[in-house]
């Protein structure tokens, strides 16, 4: 996956938002204020995303490619290293766990909302 196709793919999801609130090379993705996933775009080296804690551990210690969340909390963020070896099948389906999470804890109505979308 390129950055052109993870930016389309973390748009896809509704009411998914793109910003640079940070600086000019982070590029994060949003979902009613709440980050679901953040690369630099510049260098395109890892992508964030939120994770499960217990889930997080157990797919570090299983892809050398997936480490501990650089400059995130490190108990529900993972990084992904974004060399060839990532299967883009579980790229997304991260990216879209990760946007899973927030939206379940948005309140109910915003969840009922995006459903709509």
């Amino acid at each position: 996956m390129n950055i052109i196709e993870y930016r389309k793919y973390c748009l896809s999801f509704p009411g998914a938002e793109e910003g640079f609130p940070f600086d000019e090379d982070t590029l994060v993705f949003k979902i009613k204020g709440k980050i679901f996933s953040i690369t630099d775009v510049d260098s395109f080296e890892l992508v964030n995303v939120k994770c499960d804690p217990v889930k997080a551990i157990n797919l570090r210690e299983k892809y050398p490619f997936v480490i501990p969340g650089y400059h995130m909390n490190k108990k529900h963020w993972n990084s992904i290293k974004m060399d060839h070896s990532v299967p883009e099948d579980l790229l997304k389906q991260w990216i879209s766990d990760s946007y899973q999470l927030v939206v379940a804890k948005l309140p109910k109505k915003t969840q009922e909302e995006l459903k709509s979308l």
